[in-house]
């Protein structure tokens, strides 16, 4: 593909549940695909206990939104651009009412530096038993 129009995979975030790159460039801009918290190599999910159904039975959602924030930089790095790059973020919160006050907080210390645009927004469940998912777009040169 040309240098504008490219894929990427990250060797530290978790591998893809379905057919889609971890980002995709396009100009001067990285698309990201959405992000959980789930560790690469495994179905494992920070903070998620899980029944033998794989019903969520107690989840925390400091632990997962420090994965997926980490496994974000991780995807931005791989990729040749950064977190100060970041310039859209859409977060999927699955208990907006448990768990925005702490997922606020805790975004606000990950982005004191750099301030993207940011929606929030609610959705009954994720493709995992996940309670939070980023889509984000970045700079890249």
């Amino acid at each position: 593909m040309a240098k504008n129009n490219e894929l990427f995979n990250s060797s530290k975030a978790p591998e893809p549940v379905g057919l889609y790159p971890h980002a995709r460039r396009v100009g001067n801009l990285l698309f990201l695909s959405g992000v959980g918290p789930r560790e690469r190599g495994t179905k494992k999910i920070p903070g998620v206990e899980l029944d033998e159904q794989g019903n969520i039975l107690s989840y925390d959602i400091e632990a997962q939104c420090h994965s997926v924030f980490r496994n974000v930089r991780a995807i931005l790095e791989d990729a040749g651009s950064g977190w100060e790059s970041l310039v859209d973020v859409i977060v999927f919160l699955t208990n907006m009412k448990d768990d925005f006050a702490t997922y606020n907080r805790l975004y606000a210390e990950y982005f004191k530096d750099n301030q993207p645009c940011r929606t929030t927004v609610e959705v009954n469940k994720l493709p995992t038993p996940i309670a939070i998912e980023l889509k984000c777009i970045a700079m890249i040169d």
